[in-house]
């Protein structure tokens, strides 16, 4: 069940949202869907929707890369908001700028989360958002265990007409080299914020580990 701040008299919303990227065409897959493979019995973008759910403290978006898609079966009986873009081919930037602009008003900050980092798990996201609660101000950017930068990342509000300018591919590296005094490395266990799954061959490996 999410956990929303209440609004306060005009309407505003208050908390960090959080904002799931998954309207990429996965094209590495050849053919396959990385977000609907299966992770613990459910696709993995349901999965990684009901642990952003389990902590958040704003709201939870979605993007995607139209309502047609077979993605959007993910987000069914979820209190998540789907965010189209039509633009997705452009990459992750136009998903950035579709979601960060569909924030309602009064979020303190967003966590964006690319959907295909399967072991980021809820008291990961716990603790970034525990992190901003303790530095507002700071961009917190998430490392493995050696010290890789990976995701997800925490911007705070002050950010997010910035983050409405991003293009292309390189999402927000231009924001994060820009502000680079404000970012704050938040470690996460082993490689929980760096484990994306591109290829089929990833996704092999990446179970045959997970066996005991």
């Amino acid at each position: 069940m999410q956990t929303v701040q209440e609004c306060g008299a005009d309407g505003t919303v208050a908390g960090c949202a959080i904002l799931i990227l998954a309207a990429g065409a996965a094209a590495r897959m050849r053919g396959g869907d990385k977000l609907r493979e299966e992770v613990a019995g459910q696709p993995l973008l349901r999965v990684m929707l009901e642990r952003a759910l389990a902590v958040a403290t704003g709201p939870v978006l979605c993007t995607l890369p139209g309502p047609d898609h077979p993605r959007m079966g993910c987000l069914a009986g979820l209190d998540v908001t789907p965010v189209m873009v039509p633009d997705a081919t452009e990459g992750m930037g136009a998903s950035i700028r579709a979601g960060v602009s569909a924030l309602p008003p009064g979020c303190a900050a967003v966590m964006i989360l690319p959907a295909d980092l399967p072991d980021l798990d809820s008291d990961d996201l716990r603790r970034m958002i525990a992190a901003h609660d303790t530095a507002p101000d700071a961009i917190l950017r998430a490392v493995d265990r050696d010290g890789q930068h990976g995701h997800p990342v925490v911007f705070p509000a002050d950010l997010f007409d910035a983050l409405q300018t991003c293009h292309g591919d390189s999402g927000a590296r231009d924001l994060l080299r820009t502000h680079k005094d404000r970012i704050v490395t938040i470690a996460l266990p082993a490689h929980h914020a760096t484990t994306d799954l591109d290829t089929p061959e990833d996704w092999a490996a990446w179970r045959a580990k997970a066996q005991p």
